[in-house]
């Protein structure tokens, strides 16, 4: 089965599996078709978190595709002269956002592993659609009409404008040779076709050119590498959830299911107010205490085992209260240091996708080129990530603490992105869910892994609920999903909300049923979900 964000790339990843592939093999097709026809969210140009479970040996483990920051890069490469954080619409479309693009080192690293059929065949589909042209999405085509500064660079005008002067719009036919040729050249050479050679010369230059010029060299591509090691796993009921370590923000996700594993909700449903304000209440405490100790554990410790442990947990799950009171601090978990709070300012852009293979290998994978666009400045086809505005822009305290998320040269910014993987107890598949949307990740998939396991609902049933964002004194929502009541019932108790909570979710999943798989893809976006 494959749950992605675009038919198309859904059919690639089928594709690749009935040849015989393996999960990992069909990721490769599916990022390759995604980064082509989704540009707003993900691509070549992108990193990504691939959590991988091995059905033989009923392991898990995490790649760690995080774009790094050029050697070049300073504290206070986002500040103006006078110290101030510079307007993002500036700093985004800026030379100095692009961060060393991973993604495709990192797939390259897993297929190595875990693939079945040769790298050099898995691009066959996105070449073609590149070539011959694809069908324009309705959420495309929003996107390039949008008023997002990204849409608006010379780069995105050049490639989304016809040759009539208008805009593309839903139903047209796009090409991109520069993006088959990119993809032919990644299928022969691997990824040192874009980390090394005439595409890495191209990143160079571009995010070498004014406004506000980048620091990247050719050295620093060269010198990237993803990383690969042990999930991060903790348990929930009778469930195992396992997750990517830092800076993905995957063990906040398990720090929200520890706390709401100390109340009733799960005897509860979608439809009591009670379960949405706890699911609020534990939000609220898991955001703070990710805001402020996660970032790249290369270079700042993140109390990952304080963060899980039992006692913390319940100590943090008190808090609760009866109404929702002012924004909860952050806790100290055992090995957490003095850090700075947090001034992270994360936008959406990002997609996620769920490949289960023949042998039950299972790849959740969520991948992004950071904002709409990336930066707007494109290369060989395709968008350069915004990936360096994900540090924090205000990085040390006047008392001179510095942040978790301060930037510094070769560092992973923090990501809220959580592929995430559930079993049970003797290691066997349950469920694999994840979601794009910037910073309300973490809310999307621990509402959707909520609805999954304790209230025993359908994979789209699940995806289908509300969304709700609660994150220091904000609380977002979608109103008219709820059932009746709910809104003013959480209103009563202190919850008013006040917007959407930003890029809204998109969520992408399968979990194991008795029947067999049993897919999902979230009906605000444009996915679906197929299996044979």
């Amino acid at each position: 089965m494959v749950s992605a964000a675009n038919p198309l790339a859904v059919e690639a990843g089928l594709d690749v599996l009935r040849k015989g592939g393996s999960a990992v093999d069909a990721a490769v097709a599916v990022q390759a078709v995604l980064g082509l026809v989704e540009p707003q969210s993900s691509g070549l140009g992108g990193g990504a978190f691939m959590t991988y479970y091995d059905a033989q040996t009923r392991k898990i483990i995490a790649y760690n595709g995080r774009e790094t920051a050029p050697a070049g890069a300073t504290p206070n490469m986002f500040l103006d002269e006078s110290g101030k954080p510079l307007p993002f619409p500036v700093a985004v479309t800026s030379g100095k956002a692009t961060g060393v693009p991973g993604a495709i080192a990192m797939l390259s690293m897993a297929q190595t592993e875990h693939g079945k059929l040769a790298w050099k065949d898995l691009f066959g589909d996105a070449e073609r659609l590149a070539d011959q042209g694809f069908v324009v999405s309705p959420r495309l085509a929003g996107m390039i009409s949008s008023n997002f500064p990204q849409a608006g660079t010379p780069d995105a005008t050049a490639y989304f404008t016809k040759p009539d002067g208008q805009r593309y719009q839903a139903g047209d036919l796009l090409k991109n040779p520069a993006y088959a040729a990119s993809v032919r050249k990644i299928a022969a050479e691997g990824p040192k076709a874009l980390l090394e050679g005439t595409l890495a010369q191209e990143i160079v230059a571009k995010t070498g050119q004014g406004p506000l010029p980048g620091t990247m060299t050719l050295a620093d591509l060269k010198a990237y590498r993803p990383q690969v090691g042990d999930a991060v796993c903790g348990p929930y009921r009778v469930y195992v959830v396992c997750v990517p370590n830092a800076p993905s923000s995957g063990a906040a996700l398990l720090l929200g299911l520890g706390i709401l594993e100390h109340t009733d909700i799960a005897q509860r449903g979608p439809t009591d107010p009670q379960a949405w304000f706890l699911f609020a209440q534990a939000s609220r405490l898991m955001y703070v205490d990710r805001d402020r100790y996660f970032g790249d554990p290369d270079f700042t410790p993140v109390p990952i085992e304080g963060l899980l442990d039992p006692d913390y947990v319940a100590g943090r799950a008190k808090l609760i209260g009866d109404v929702a009171g002012p924004a909860p601090a952050p806790g100290t978990p055992r090995g957490a240091g003095a850090l700075a709070p947090d001034a992270t300012k994360e936008p959406g852009g990002t997609t996620h996708f769920v490949i289960v293979d023949a042998e039950g290998d299972v790849v959740s994978m969520t991948t992004t080129v950071e904002s709409i666009f990336g930066t707007g400045r494109m290369v060989g086809g395709f968008f350069l990530n915004n990936q360096l505005t994900d540090f924090s822009w205000s990085p040390i305290n006047a008392d001179g603490t510095k942040a978790a998320n301060a930037v510094a040269p070769g560092k992973r910014p923090r990501s809220s992105m959580a592929p995430t993987i559930v079993l049970d107890r003797e290691g066997r598949l349950v469920a694999a869910v994840g979601s794009p949307g910037g910073n309300s990740i973490l809310a999307y998939n621990l509402k959707a892994l909520v609805a999954i396991l304790d209230w025993k609902m359908s994979v789209q049933d699940a995806f289908n609920l509300p969304n709700l964002i609660a994150h220091g004194d904000s609380f977002a929502s979608e109103p008219a999903r709820f059932a009746p009541g709910v809104v003013e019932a959480l209103a009563a108790k202190g919850i008013e909300f006040k917007g959407s909570g930003g890029e809204g979710s998109g969520l992408h999943g399968v979990k194991v049923t008795p029947q067999g798989l049993q897919g999902g893809a979230d009906d605000r976006r444009e996915g679906v979900a197929k299996g044979f």
